[in-house]
């Protein structure tokens, strides 16, 4: 089997309002299962360039289903010295999304303050 199989999952956050990437700000990654069951599979930080160190997924713990990326980004905007409303219009962002298939899923995230945007990057 050669490196490249599997799957894994990946992310980066861009602030929008600064243009640069979002260094320290905190993600968890949740797996669904059903209407109900929600697992916390990891939590990590990014670094400098807005991207967590590894794969936020990958190899073993790669399975298909139905996840969720929450980013703390009322904690991130704040540590930038944002001043935000209490409470905050966006605090947490979570992310839900399914994987079908052992591919990359890249899911990025654009904020600033009061909006944000994702997509399924490569």
């Amino acid at each position: 089997m050669s490196s490249n199989a599997g799957g894994k999952l990946t992310t980066h956050v861009l602030d929008t309002a600064t243009g640069k990437p979002a260094s320290g700000m905190t993600i968890s990654l949740y797996r669904l299962e059903g209407a109900l069951e929600r697992t916390l599979v990891k939590t990590v930080r990014t670094n400098d360039d807005g991207r967590c160190d590894a794969p936020v997924l990958e190899g073993d713990d790669f399975r298909t289903g139905t996840y969720e990326l929450v980013f703390e980004a009322g904690a991130y905007l704040r540590a930038q010295g944002q001043t935000l409303p209490e409470p905050a219009f966006l605090d947490t962002i979570p992310i839900r999304f399914g994987m079908s298939e052992e591919r990359h899923y890249h899911v990025p995230l654009l904020i600033s303050p009061y909006g944000y945007s994702t997509y399924r990057g490569s």
